[in-house]
């Protein structure tokens, strides 16, 4: 029993020498990554009627997707909700007043249209995804309003949506604490439910708050996995390929036509994932190689109230789109 007891003792300061140099070695990659970037301060503003005034303190900024021709769509927390930015930053197109009980997700489909997802729901609305053409109109409804549940037709706190080529849908779901449900929902483009996959737990194809979703050229799915500090990548029928923690603890992950990915990371500290900063990490999502970080600037880095970047895109020219719910501020980061 004594030689047990040195055995289990020699093998727990092991790992924990192990975690040790783990987070040095993350913390260390984390202070030699470089930020291409700079802030571009005087980006966006709103004119009369859209209130208020400039998109710092426009009700929580919670997703910004690019436009083809170079705009860019903007969700946030206040009416109206949906905005379309041209390049130089002014609101050209803005709908979706009293839609929402909390917009989450927001994505752009090959088409233009503009998908948008509710997670929570109150009084008869809420916890749906929505499709809207570029003009305004409704064109589809997923789940329904007010309505929360693990069943096929429902959802139990709509996340985040993203929409294949061939016009699949994918809907990261299980924002509702109230529902232990935590899974990706997929649907034919015509709105008919195809299959759903995982649980809420922490092993290959389990979840803890599908925060995020994307995917990339070739039709793999990447899962923001907030709760388990990874992004989770599946093919399209939801089979696990593999996972990736070397982009923090993701709340948001955008994918690009070049395959450069972009993970906002607005949790991580000591206690919730150590050795990790927060902030926007850029890589390649062919291989998982992280190449730059966007710094957030702490203020106080042990609170985990989302005070940093909690949703991230970019426009067609490579610039990032850090979105700050806490502060309601989008920001802007061109190349240097």
């Amino acid at each position: 029993m004594a030689h047990s007891s040195v055995l289990q003792s020699a093998l727990a300061a092991l790992i924990l020498v192990g975690v040790s140099a783990a987070v040095t070695n993350v913390s260390a990659q984390n202070r030699r990554l470089p930020n291409p970037y700079r802030e571009d301060p005087h980006w966006a503003t709103i004119p009369d009627g859209v209130k208020p005034a400039t998109i710092v303190g426009a009700g929580s900024i919670v997703g910004a997707d690019p436009a083809a021709n170079g705009d860019v769509w903007v969700l946030r927390r206040s009416d109206p909700p949906i905005l379309r930015l041209d390049r130089s930053g002014k609101v050209v197109k803005s709908f979706g007043d009293g839609l929402f009980v909390q917009a989450h997700g927001l994505t752009v489909d090959r088409d233009g249209n503009v998908w948008v997802t509710d997670a929570q729901f109150k009084d008869g609305k809420g916890n749906q995804v929505f499709e809207f053409s570029p003009d305004g109109k409704m064109l589809m409804t997923l789940g329904k309003a007010g309505v929360a549940g693990g069943g096929t037709d429902v959802f139990s706190g709509a996340c985040d949506v993203v929409v294949a080529a061939n016009g699949d849908i994918f809907v990261a779901d299980g924002h509702d604490d109230n529902v232990p449900i935590n899974r990706i929902m997929k649907f034919s483009k015509d709105g008919t439910f195809i299959k759903a996959w995982g649980t809420r737990g922490s092993g290959p194809g389990e979840f803890n708050l599908p925060h995020s979703i994307a995917m990339d050229s070739r039709g793999r799915i990447f899962v923001a996995d907030r709760g388990n500090n990874r992004i989770q990548i599946f093919d399209p029928d939801g089979r696990f390929i593999d996972q990736w923690k070397q982009f923090g603890r993701p709340s948001g992950v955008f994918i690009d036509k070049n395959d450069t990915i972009y993970v906002a990371d607005s949790q991580s500290n000591s206690k919730l994932n150590p050795g990790f900063a927060r902030g926007i990490r850029i890589g390649s999502a062919r291989d998982g190689t992280v190449t730059a970080m966007v710094p957030w600037v702490e203020t106080d880095p042990e609170k985990s109230n989302n005070a940093g970047f909690e949703n991230v895109g970019a426009d067609v020219n490579g610039n990032v789109l850090g979105s700050e719910v806490t502060s309601q501020t989008l920001r802007r980061f061109v190349k240097r």
